[in-house]
């Protein structure tokens, strides 16, 4: 009875992250609860349930919030505006050029695990290029979505807090060994877009400019609005610091590598540093933490609200009992692979769940039945998140895309038949090279 409770309790909390009717925060918090008494349990049970579940997560919410702030306020200075300026300029009129410039731009751009900055950041930099040299700006955005998405395992991003909070364990910790799995990833992604780059110049000399078609309906920009937010960001650059925000970002960076400190404390005093450095004035200051907070408090009261949800689940034992379950089930020789398997349909998982269904609902059961089976709860957390994570912006269900579909005037249908295929393709070789240099 438990195992059929804990299954409909999942199935609901998918299918309401699914249908973006309600926030994550509602659908983690109130159905878990409501399944719990079903279950039988008291309201003091289940308190401390919650307690359990949010003392297992807080550390990876202290992170998120002051990581968030730090690398915001690091963009608002401009800390990582010359290397874009360059890598633009030197890329100019050379189609390889264009799409090598492209990985490394929005993998410098990722570097605050925002997805939203990395699209304004990068689609209106370089879409004007691939409109002059007639290249598709699908494959821009495929090549910025997939090197975002490489970039997104770091812990401040949202992929490794949410294993982190199913797992209850340091957020830095199950980042360290996933360092070379990005660097690899990177050098990959670098050979794929030569080879895209090289296909792309076939292709315009075939088909002429691609561009007509897609950006011949576009509606004009706000002229005057973009002006305003370009007089906004100019008036927060900080150029004659830039030497001070390197060497204060590669500190904290080092420290949280290093694993000296908690990761919390170390953003906490990167963010202490940062402000009166950059912007003597409190008032100055409390703007730049009102303008990061929304996307540091929305992050950290998801987080809260999975502890709660995973403490409710762990608990009343319904985990326990729908793997214990799924393992009576499954054939035998499945379910030591059963991490591989999803991690395999990562992609094509990130078409029907969101971010938060995937680890919240669908991972914390994977990994009850494979440790089962003699498997680590790092193993299994390694492939599924190597497996998923490169389908994070083809996938419907996030939020930065529509923004990115938005700044370059291209249709969602478009992009996934474009990317999804290439995608899925990658993410299958870097779990395969996950598997042999021995992270997976």
């Amino acid at each position: 009875m438990l195992s059929i409770i804990a299954l409909f309790t999942i199935i609901i909390i998918v299918a309401l992250l699914i249908s973006n009717k309600i926030t994550p925060i509602v659908a983690l918090v109130l159905v878990p609860i409501v399944a719990a008494f079903v279950a039988g349990f008291s309201f003091a049970e289940i308190g401390d349930f919650f307690n359990s579940g949010v003392e297992s997560v807080i550390s990876v919410v202290i992170m998120f919030i002051f990581a968030i702030l730090f690398f915001g306020i690091m963009q608002d200075v401009g800390l990582f505006d010359p290397l874009i300026n360059k890598m633009i300029a030197v890329s100019k009129g050379n189609v390889i050029a264009v799409a090598v410039g492209t990985v490394v731009i929005a993998a410098v751009a990722q570097l605050d695990g925002s997805g939203a900055s990395t699209f304004l950041i990068t689609i209106p930099a370089l879409l004007p290029l691939y409109k002059r040299l007639k290249m598709n700006p699908y494959l821009l955005l495929l090549l910025v979505g997939t090197s975002a998405s490489i970039m997104n395992m770091l812990p401040w991003a949202g992929p490794l807090g949410r294993t982190a909070a199913v797992l209850g364990m340091d957020v830095t910790e199950l980042w360290r060994p996933l360092i070379k799995v990005q660097v690899i990833g990177l050098i990959l992604l670098i050979a794929l877009a030569v080879l895209l780059a090289m296909r792309e110049k076939r292709l315009i000399a075939r088909r002429g400019d691609f561009n007509k078609e897609i950006f011949e309906e576009a509606d004009p920009l706000d002229v005057t609005a973009q002006d305003e937010k370009s007089q906004k960001a100019a008036a927060l650059r900080r150029p004659k610091l830039l030497w001070a925000n390197t060497l204060l970002a590669l500190a904290v960076i080092g420290v949280l590598v290093w694993g000296v400190i908690p990761a919390g404390l170390a953003f906490m005093i990167g963010v202490s540093i940062a402000l009166p450095l950059n912007y003597p004035d409190m008032k100055d200051q409390m703007d730049r933490i009102k303008d990061h907070a929304p996307n540091a408090l929305l992050m950290a009261a998801i987080i809260l609200a999975a502890g709660s949800f995973l403490g409710i689940l762990e608990g009343t034992l319904m985990l326990d009992s729908i793997a214990s379950d799924l393992v009576t089930i499954l054939p035998a020789f499945v379910i030591p692979y059963l991490h591989l398997i999803i991690g395999f349909f990562g992609v094509p998982f990130d078409l029907l769940l969101s971010t938060d269904a995937y680890y919240f609902a669908l991972f914390p059961i994977v990994e009850q039945v494979v440790t089962g089976a003699g498997v680590s709860s790092l193993t299994a957390a390694y492939a599924m998140i190597i497996g998923n994570i490169i389908g994070t912006f083809v996938s419907p269900f996030s939020p930065a895309l529509w923004l990115a579909l938005g700044l370059a005037g291209l249709e969602m249908g478009r992009h996934i038949r474009y990317s999804l295929p290439i995608m899925w393709g990658f993410s299958i070789v870097l779990l395969a090279v996950s598997v042999l240099v021995g992270v997976v």
